[in-house]
């Protein structure tokens, strides 16, 4: 079973920055392709960035040039570094663990950005 917790979500102007975390129990986060997905109020969860276990990554066209996935296997923890955000970004960050068939979920993290 692995748990996972997000934090650093807010409240930020558009413009402004915010760093999501997620930490992840277990001994084999190493293994695992994690990822961060979004839901806005009314709307279907959406992709928004992955990394594999290699540190191969990949984002979702709306926020490239934005938004950067990082992990630290030492430290069981994956990262979104969110610049420039925009009043679209506003949605529920959840974090998203992947481990050959098991697939986990965060809680999730509110990120509201003002105009």
């Amino acid at each position: 079973q692995v748990q996972l917790v997000e934090s650093g979500g807010g409240l930020v102007q558009a413009g402004g920055s915010l760093r999501l975390s997620c930490a992840a129990s277990g001994s084999i986060f190493s293994r695992s392709v994690m990822g961060w997905y979004r839901q806005a109020p009314g709307k279907q969860r959406e992709f928004v960035a992955l990394i594999t276990s290699s540190g191969t990554t990949n984002c979702a066209d709306s926020v490239k040039g934005r938004f950067t996935i990082s992990r630290d296997n030492a430290k069981n923890t994956v990262n979104l570094q969110m610049n420039s955000l925009k009043p679209e970004d506003t949605a529920v960050y959840y974090c998203r663990s992947v481990i050959g068939p098991n697939l986990y979920w965060g809680q999730g993290t509110q990120v509201t950005v003002s105009s």
